[in-house]
């Protein structure tokens, strides 16, 4: 691959909402609004190649030692190329250097997360997640996403991440 992973700024926004919501019509993801992207957009990763956005995930902070990884998207005609998998594993790298060590998603692409050694979990494991987004959720409550974890190393723990 010739492209690389960077942090978002802010002139990715409205790409970023592009493609998050390019899969919310086909309702394979939550849409997000600029307004969200905007408020968020340290959270977000970009998959750049040729200076052109090929992918996106965040990872969102939701309580002490729990993060998120929401938002992935890829350009559908960049799908199949390992550009998810570098995305989480970005993500999952960015947990760890947070010493964070439990991390979840609500997804439909629950074999996609297997894949990266997620498990199923229950979603009412998720209280703080429950709280403070999927209660404005037009799916609340209920939210067909499955809930999904994997526990890795904080930053001082020498193992591997995923």
């Amino acid at each position: 691959m010739k492209g690389k992973v960077r942090k978002a700024t802010i002139k990715d926004a409205e790409t970023i909402q592009f493609l998050i919501n390019e899969y919310a019509k086909q309702g394979l993801m939550l849409p997000r609004s600029l307004n969200s992207i905007y408020e968020n957009i340290r959270d977000f990763f970009v998959y750049e190649e040729n200076k052109e956005i090929a992918g996106v995930c965040a990872l969102t902070i939701v309580w002490d030692n729990l993060a998120e990884i929401r938002s992935l998207a890829v350009h559908p005609e960049k799908r199949k190329l390992g550009i998810g998998t570098i995305l989480v594993k970005t993500c999952l790298e960015d947990a760890k250097n947070l010493g964070i060590t439990r991390i979840f998603t609500l997804t439909y692409q629950s074999n996609f997360f297997k894949k990266l050694e997620f498990e199923e979990i229950d979603k009412n494991s998720l209280p703080q997640k429950i709280w403070r987004d999927c209660i404005n959720c037009v799916k609340f409550p209920d939210c067909d996403e499955t809930a999904m974890e994997i526990v890795t190393g904080g930053a001082n723990d020498t193992g591997k991440t995923t």
